[in-house]
């Protein structure tokens, strides 16, 4: 074997080093010209390109640099590229930057062979070490050795080597410039006041609340990430706001009405808020029954005039229940178009369903409570005898129950309904809603100037006081995980919708004054309606805004994993430069 270098042209681009192959006739221990039976150029990577410039601080890191130009050398065995053996010299551009020469990176392809044996027996041998960066190879490369085996051991010994040459890596490429830089910080705690170019991780079950920086200078960034189940919030400063590119708008911040003025008085929705039901009762001279399939837009009257008292829906919306104060329970499969009977008449008011409609709890004006598992068909009871029912919630499988009693307690179930557990104090129990896990719940006191809402994290076993009396409540509603909530109520200047993103520690007013009476929320708390007793029935569809409001009540708020850049373009606006996740605005 002999080796040459091989200047830039046809052969090699970048210049190289040519390799040849052959049997020494004549003994001499040098290749001579004649005897060349196959020669390979071993080619100079091409330069690395720069790197691009570093971001304006995203990465907070150094541009990346250009990329090496690699190779590699294996032993190839026998066969149709090398008939006695050789080795398989492979080179590329290191794309993933780990150093190695992978598979999906090599670009060229030539092989070395051994000679064959000559008639004295000896092999010709090659071998290749890692040659450092130094006088051979500026930048790191290969080492190729090769010689006769004179010894016949399969090594190729220091004095067997007859040719040496380096197969060298590229030059790198040019550094690109750095950016300013973030620094993350994970926050455990629930507030936090974020300085220039900072990221925040936030990691509390409850919610984080990460305040801008007050004096920001032009082009800092501020960064937020989910990693706790409580998420965050991004709060302002006076004067502040950020301009969104059309985020959704916070969760009941913007209410439409929908059908005509009746004495709406209960509302069920579907998982995803498409399909409802509501009911009108004008008292002993009843109302019917209203369905929607298009999130409330437009409404349908089914079944006949009845003192329609609550109404509960499976996730989907196909399987209803329905009580009728002094009648029977109505149960519909066919997302209301037709209704059919159950039980006997009764004075039945509050009733509640599992995600899949087959389990069923309904409770009596008088106090007794009935249960069904089979969609309504048949009912078993009184399971239990307490005050006025006035509102029932289920679990998502039916499983865990909670119950509401106007001058009693509130009561839970861990068997479907089974037994019964007295929880809390005697209150003015009006409406209960639960998470899709039974473990949250939220409840509601009604009562002008002593009505309350009251929260529970361990399925009603101990329940927390979360607002201030004034609101006489008739209705709430939860979101699966219990975070999102929406509250209704009557009551002087207070008598509006109100919604909680931090599972009830603070609640922010929505819409007009009006008594209004029930709401239902979709499994995510994003599409909500309520109803007002003597009015329309609302809904609300996150719509997609520009911006945030300006000073300190203006918001950005982000669940678990969910995740935002923004950057200060100036006078103490900011601009979200990316998102992840289903951010709201507020």
């Amino acid at each position: 074997m002999s080796t040459a270098a091989e200047a830039a042209g046809a052969n090699c681009a970048n210049g190289g080093n040519k390799v040849s192959v052959g049997r020494d006739t004549n003994s001499n221990g040098i290749l001579d010209a004649g005897e060349i039976t196959s020669s390979a150029y071993v080619c100079n990577g091409s330069n690395g390109s720069n790197g691009t410039n570093g971001s304006n601080g995203t990465n907070g890191s150094n541009g990346a640099n250009g990329l090496n130009s690699l190779s590699a050398i294996v032993a190839e065995a026998a066969g149709a590229n090398c008939a006695s053996g050789g080795w398989k010299l492979t080179s590329g551009l290191d794309t993933n930057a780990n150093g190695v020469l992978n598979p999906g990176e090599v670009t060229t392809t030539s092989y070395v062979c051994h000679g064959a044996n000559g008639a004295n027996g000896q092999n010709s041998l090659t071998v290749s070490v890692a040659e450092a960066a130094g006088a051979n190879c500026a930048t790191g490369g290969r080492k190729l050795t090769s010689g006769l085996d004179a010894n016949a051991n399969g090594i190729l010994d220091p004095a067997e080597v007859s040719a040496t040459s380096y197969v060298c890596n590229g030059a790198t490429g040019a550094t690109g410039s750095a950016g300013p830089g973030i620094t993350w910080t994970q926050v455990t705690g629930t507030t936090q006041q974020a300085a220039s170019n900072a990221g925040y991780m936030a990691n509390n079950a409850a919610q984080v609340t990460i305040t801008l920086p007050a004096a920001p200078a032009t082009g800092d960034i501020v960064a937020v990430s989910g990693l706790g189940a409580g998420g965050w919030k991004i709060a302002q400063n006076a004067g502040q706001h950020i301009i969104t590119r059309d985020l959704p708008a916070a969760i009941g911040a913007i209410w439409t009405p929908r059908e005509s003025a009746r004495n709406w008085n209960s509302i069920a929705s579907s998982w995803d808020g498409k399909n409802l039901v509501a009911t009108d009762n004008n008292g002993t001279t009843g109302g019917r029954i209203y369905t929607s399939a298009d999130f409330g837009m437009t409404w349908t009257a089914r079944d006949s005039v009845r003192e329609w008292m609550s109404v509960a829906s499976s996730t989907d919306g196909s399987k209803l229940a329905a009580t009728v104060l002094g009648g029977q329970i109505y149960t519909s499969t066919d997302f209301g178009v037709t209704w059919t009977a159950r039980a006997t008449p009764q004075n039945w008011r509050a009733v509640a369903s599992s995600g899949d409609g087959s389990k069923l709890v309904a409770g009596l004006q008088n106090g007794q409570l009935y249960t069904s598992s089979d969609s309504g068909v048949n009912w078993t009871g009184p399971v239990i005898t307490a005050t006025t029912w006035t509102s029932i919630a289920s679990s998502l499988d039916g499983v865990k129950l909670a119950g509401a009693t106007n001058g009693g307690q509130i009561y839970t179930s861990t068997d479907s309904g089974a037994n019964w557990t007295a929880r809390d104090t005697n209150r003015t129990w009006e409406s209960v809603a639960s998470s899709a896990d039974g473990t949250k719940l939220v409840a509601v006191t009604s009562g002008l100037g002593s009505g309350r809402i009251y929260t529970s994290t361990d399925s009603g076993v101990t329940w927390a006081l979360r607002d201030s009396p004034g609101i006489n409540w008739y209705s709430v509603a939860s979101s699966w995980d219990g975070v999102n909530l929406v509250a209704v109520g009557t009551g002087g200047v207070f008598g509006k919708i109100y919604t909680s993103s931090d599972s009830g520690l603070t609640w922010t007013p929505h819409e007009s004054l009006g008594s209004w009476r029930t709401v239902a929320s979709s499994w995510d708390g994003r599409n909500l309606a309520a109803g007002v007793y003597g009015g329309q029935i609302y809904t609300s569809i996150p719509a997609a805004i520009s911006s945030t409001t300006a000073g300190v009540t203006g918001s950005i708020t982000g669940a678990q994993y969910d995740a935002v850049e923004l950057q200060c373009i100036g006078s103490n606006n900011f601009l979200v430069l990316s998102s992840a996740g289903n951010l709201i605005v507020q």
